[in-house]
This record gives C-alpha cells, sequence and structure tokens, in this order.
C-alpha cells in the first residue's frame, strides 16, 4: 500500500545485521555518487542561470527598459523575471509526463543544454538602444525558454537523485542536492563583484555584465558530461518495464491518484519558494534600492547569507532524517512567521553588517524548513507517477510565490513606503503554511517505500 512500508517476513539470520541495519552501514556505490553530483550540478546551473537575472536586475533595467523611472524600469525587469515562473508548470508538465514514460535521464539532458542555451543568449541580446522596443521582447522569450526547460530540471534532478539515495539518507542527500542552488549567488555575485571592480562603470554597462551569462553554456556542458555517466535508478527501471506493456498516462495518472497531494505540496514548497527568491533573486536590488547600500555591499551581503544557506541546508537534511519532514516543516514556518520581520528591518537598515546579520538570520529559519520541504515534495508521491506530479505542483508553487515575490515586494515598499513591508508579506504566508500543517492531514513521508 502507498505509503506503508513494507514488513520483511524472512527471519535474520543470528549474528547478522538487520536488512536496514545494513542499508544504512553500506557505504555509496560510485553510481549513486555520480548521480548525486550530476543532480547537484544540474541545480546549480539551473539556479545560476536564475539568479543571474536577479543579481543583474539593476543593471537590466536600465539597458532593456532605460524609458522608464528607475523604479518602473525595476519593476519591468522583475515582471521579466517573473515570467520564467509562468511557464514552469508548463514545462514541468511536459518534462515530467516523458520523464515517467522514457526515463529522468534523458530528459535531464535536454532540460540543461536548453537552459544554458537560453541563459548563454541573454548575454548576446542587443539593447534597447541598439534595437529598440525588439530587445525586451527578446529577453522576454529567452526567459520563457529558461523557465519552460527548469519546469523539468528544477525536479527531475532531485526525483533523480532521490530514488538513487540510501533510505536513511534521502534527507541528507536531498539537501546537498539543492544547496547547489545558493552556490550560484555566490559564484555569480562574486563573478560580478569582480568584473564591475576591475573595469570602469562604462565598461561594465557596455560588455562586462554579459561574461557571466555567457557562461552558462560551458557549464551546462560540464553538467552533461556528469549525467552521461549515470544510470536510471532500479526502481524506475521496474517501473518503465511494467508500464511499456500497456497504454501509460503520467499525467491522468498524476491528476487522478495525486490532487490532494499536489495541492498540498504546492502550499508547502510555496512558501520555501518565496523565501529563496526573496534571498536569492531580490535582496541584492533590494538592499541597493531600499537599504541604500553600493553594488558590491549588496552583493557581499548576498554573497555570504548564500555560502551561509548552502553550508546550513544539508544539516537541516540531516535532522529531518532524524526527526521527520513534517516536524522540520512545522518548526521552520513558525520561526520564519516570527523572524521575517525583524530579518527584513536589518537587511534595510543602512548598515552593511546590520545588512549580513539579517538576511543571516532569514537562512536559519529557511534552512530548517528546508530540512523537510525538499524531501517532502518527492517522496509525497510513487515512482511511477513522481517526476509528473511533483514537477506540475512545484512549478505551480514557484510561479505564484517565487517568480512574483520580487515584483511584488518592490511594489509592496513602492505603495506603503514602508521598507520591511515584504517581511510582512512572508510572515503571513508562514502563518498561513503553519495553520496548513498543523490543522489539515499533511502526512509524514520520512522513509516511505514505494
Amino acid at each position: 500500500m502507498v505509503g506503508m512500508t513494507t514488513t520483511n517476513t524472512n527471519a535474520t539470520p543470528a549474528g547478522s545485521a538487520s536488512p536496514a541495519t545494513q542499508e544504512r552501514t553500506r557505504p555509496a556505490s560510485g553510481m549513486q555518487l555520480r548521480v548525486l553530483a550530476g543532480g547537484s550540478v544540474g541545480q546549480f546551473i539551473e539556479f545560476y542561470d536564475f539568479t543571474l537575472y536577479g543579481l543583474s536586475a539593476v543593471v537590466l533595467s536600465q539597458l532593456f527598459f532605460p524609458g522608464a523611472s528607475p523604479l518602473a524600469g525595476l519593476l519591468a525587469t522583475f515582471a521579466t523575471f517573473g515570467v520564467a515562473f509562468l511557464v514552469r508548470p508548463l514545462g514541468g508538465l511536459f518534462f515530467g509526463s516523458l520523464g515517467d514514460k522514457i526515463g529522468r535521464r534523458k530528459v535531464l539532458y535536454v532540460t540543461l543544454l536548453s537552459i544554458g542555451a537560453a541563459t548563454a543568449l541573454i548575454g548576446l541580446l542587443p539593447t534597447y538602444a541598439t534595437i529598440g522596443a525588439l530587445a525586451p521582447l527578446l529577453l522576454v522569450l529567452c526567459r520563457m525558454v529558461q523557465g519552460f526547460s527548469a519546469g523539468g530540471e528544477s525536479v527531475g534532478a532531485p526525483a533523480f537523485v532521490f530514488e538513487h539515495a540510501p533510505l536513511s539518507k534521502r534527507g541528507f542527500w536531498l539537501n546537498i542536492t539543492l544547496a547547489a542552488t545558493a552556490l550560484p549567488s555566490v559564484f555569480g555575485g562574486t563573478l560580478i563583484l569582480i568584473l564591475s571592480q576591475s573595469m570602469s562603470s562604462e565598461a561594465f554597462m557596455a560588455w562586462g555584465w554579459r561574461v557571466p551569462f555567457l557562461l552558462a553554456l560551458p557549464l551546462a556542458f560540464f553538467g552533461l558530461w556528469i549525467r552521461s555517466r549515470t544510470e536510471e535508478s532500479e526502481a524506475f527501471k521496474q517501473i518503465l518495464a511494467k508500464e511499456t506493456a500497456k497504454e501509460y498516462s503520467p499525467v491522468k495518472e498524476a491528476f487522478r491518484e495525486n490532487k490532494v497531494r499536489m495541492l498540498q505540496v504546492i502550499f508547502v514548497m510555496g512558501l520555501t519558494a518565496m523565501g529563496f527568491y526573496f534571498l536569492s533573486g531580490y535582496f541584492v536590488s533590494y538592499v541597493q534600492t531600499t537599504g541604500h547600500l553600493s553594488r558590491e555591499q549588496s552583493l557581499l551581503a548576498n554573497a555570504a547569507a548564500m555560502a551561509f544557506y548552502a553550508l546550513l541546508l544539508p544539516l537541516g537534511g540531516i535532522l529531518g532524517d532524524k526527526f521527520g519532514r513534517k516536524p522540520m516543516l512545522i518548526a521552520g514556518s513558525l520561526a520564519l512567521a516570527v523572524l521575517s520581520v525583524p530579518c527584513f528591518m536589518l537587511v534595510t537598515s543602512g548598515s552593511l553588517p546590520l545588512a549580513i546579520l539579517g538576511q543571516l538570520m532569514f537562512v536559519v529559519p529557511m534552512c530548517i524548513y528546508g530540512g523537510g520541504c525538499y524531501t517532502f515534495f518527492v517522496e509525497i508521491f510513487t515512482t511511477r507517477t513522481r517526476f509528473t506530479s511533483a514537477a506540475v505542483s512545484y512549478n505551480v508553487a514557484y510561479a505564484l510565490f517565487g517568480g512574483t515575490a520580487p515584483f511584488i515586494g518592490t511594489a509592496l515598499v513602492a505603495q506603503s513606503g514602508i521598507p520591511a513591508a515584504p517581511g510582512y508579506y512572508m510572515a503571513a504566508a508562514a502563518v498561513i503554511v503553519l495553520a496548513l500543517l498543523t490543522l489539515t492531514k499533511v502526512p509524514e513521508t520520512h522513509q516511505r517505500v514505494h
């Protein structure tokens, strides 16, 4: 039965370890480690491409939306940021269904290559000054390709790692994979900082900003090389062997079997999507425009926070393996409800040390929550429809709450005049999710076997 652990009726020979103990102590195979590396590299590249846009938002607003006021240009840039998230559910539906029918590995080749190519194309685009209104239209098109491909990559890579991970270390392995999503902010932010400091402002605006975008394509080829040395999991091979003999529609099966679970994942992942894109896609411009710090200072503060996130998130996964997914979700959402407003107040204080402190404080509840959510969203579904179900619900969550977070944050500050207004928005969302977790039947998925 789904959600129940099967019981081994065979007696364990005296003096030998139980199968569960053997599984916990057996070292990971070379194949498992390559899958972990391939999933982590893919997540790094996907989020490098998305994060780079947020880190470059102020520059892009000047180059692609120059006729507007600085605020309107920034809003237009973040609206373009959100466009990629609107098509992510479509990409999730397409690649998820394909991944459940022909395999995760094949789909992950396509998604990674197309994300890298679309990002590199942004680095080649002529600006508004060169081709006029066609420039922002081409930028939107590149963002849509990024978003459609990320709809498959963002779930396919964690699902692939999950199905290869040791049962007792799923949370740890998934959170190592997702920790790679924080490193692009450190890498990209440092790269932009070096470029902006090593050349004149005119040179950076003319061509220096393009360099980080162009690097996406060789990074994608590196990820493809690692993935070429992996295989599908045994669990998926068994499902594939059964389903090839009959007509099978992963989309129909997913919506018939998992409607309630998918809705739960939308809310659970919506909170972490909002928090992550505030942290990685918004804080750099937020600290500049609302906290009145320089570009270099805002990049430094955000790089410190994202490095801390990358280090702390695997610890959240270890705790999730020990205590279960639901306790981590409840503790994390409660902490976000309490700490979000103070964190945002520190971030916009106008002081670099306080801006760093505010972001570091925000990372802690995000990693507690991440100790549950990043395994929960794939663990809740069976192998048969995991890619489709997780991809649709995850990407709807990121479209509704993640992609809109920078735009809503900017608009809230502009309309209310309250620098910490996005923190109130974050706290309110955390309260809603906390109520969902405590008052409805969100299941504990820890160590499910299916």
